[in-house]
């Protein structure tokens, strides 16, 4: 399998490829950036670890590897500047992201290839893909909360020093302010939570809060997320690639799941070869169900704000 990654040269994209070939599942990545030198130097970087990681392809260039890529990886995008409201970065992005996806049309992807969105704002993005794209809306995902949900379950370990791997809770909705914690089928060990040593109902508001602020406190500390969010596309491009139909909180545009159309934003969704295998409405308490059509509510009023502006 091909995974190109467009944005190949920045802290994410360069993350999702290192984590990619240390997964060594996937045969060639190739890093795409605006910025050649940058990305040429990622891919000489990755090269040089491989006699100690796996058997791969590793390099770089331009639109030319779209072609015969079987997942194009979209990570490019804008940083917030100073005083920048979130609508004026989501419509500098959006402007971004247009080209981008012209780009990756002009070149001609397969048509069995995956464009898999991780550039934010992700769900309005990954409906702007799927609409804009000559591919099945199946074949076109976004990361959504998958890295929400990864961060969600470290923070829980942590908190209660249980082993990371064995903590089950997912966020769902948008990746952004509407988020949806699924505390209802919350499990460490196969155990309910609230039924786990040191667990307390006053935890659950705290342990959402910094999840929410996650991504702001590792800007903060770091200037800007890199390795969990290159953990997170490595979860989904190898669930791809294995064909192993992980269920996963990823965004797509939905068709009525949970009530919910004409948006993306993240399902329980089981990933495969061919992208979006399923959507599955697994039961939810009333407010995680309130919450999350709340959220698409939330992303159809940015997505409609978007849409007018580009003319669509």
């Amino acid at each position: 399998m091909k995974v190109s990654i467009i944005g190949g040269g920045g802290l994410v994209g360069s993350c999702a490829g290192f984590a990619l070939q240390t997964g060594g599942i996937v045969r060639e990545i190739s890093l795409i950036d605006v910025n050649a030198e940058l990305a040429a130097g990622q891919a000489l970087d990755l090269l040089h670890g491989g006699p100690s990681t796996s058997d791969q392809i590793i390099n770089s260039g331009g639109y030319e590897h779209i072609p015969d890529s079987d997942v194009i990886c979209i990570t490019a995008g804008l940083r917030r500047k100073p005083d920048e409201s979130r609508l004026d970065l989501i419509n500098r992005n959006v402007d971004l992201f247009v080209k981008i996806l012209d780009g990756v049309k002009q070149a001609g992807p397969k048509q069995s290839a995956i464009v898999f969105v991780v550039s934010n704002p992700v769900d309005v993005l990954t409906y702007l893909a799927a609409d804009r794209l000559s591919l099945p809306s199946s074949q076109v995902i976004g990361l959504g909360t998958q890295l929400d949900t990864i961060r969600f379950r470290s923070l829980i370990a942590a908190e209660l020093g249980a082993p990371p791997t064995q903590v089950k809770a997912t966020i769902l909705g948008e990746h952004g302010d509407s988020m949806v914690p699924v505390w209802s089928s919350a499990t460490i060990a196969g155990m309910p939570i609230d039924k786990y040593p040191g667990w307390n109902p006053n935890l659950a508001n705290q342990l959402f809060t910094r999840t929410k602020g996650s991504g702001a406190e590792v800007i903060r500390g770091k200037g800007g997320a890199g390795f969990a969010v290159g953990i997170a596309i490595q979860d989904v491009i190898e669930s791809i690639a294995l064909d192993n139909r992980r269920v996963l909180p990823i965004s797509s545009v939905q068709a009525g799941c949970y009530g919910i159309r004409d948006v993306a934003l993240s399902v329980p969704t089981v990933v495969g070869r061919t992208g979006v295998i399923d959507h599955l409405e697994v039961e939810l308490w009333p407010k995680e169900m309130q919450g999350l059509r709340n959220s698409g509510n939330v992303l159809r009023q940015t997505l409609e704000t978007v849409l007018a502006r580009i003319g669509r």
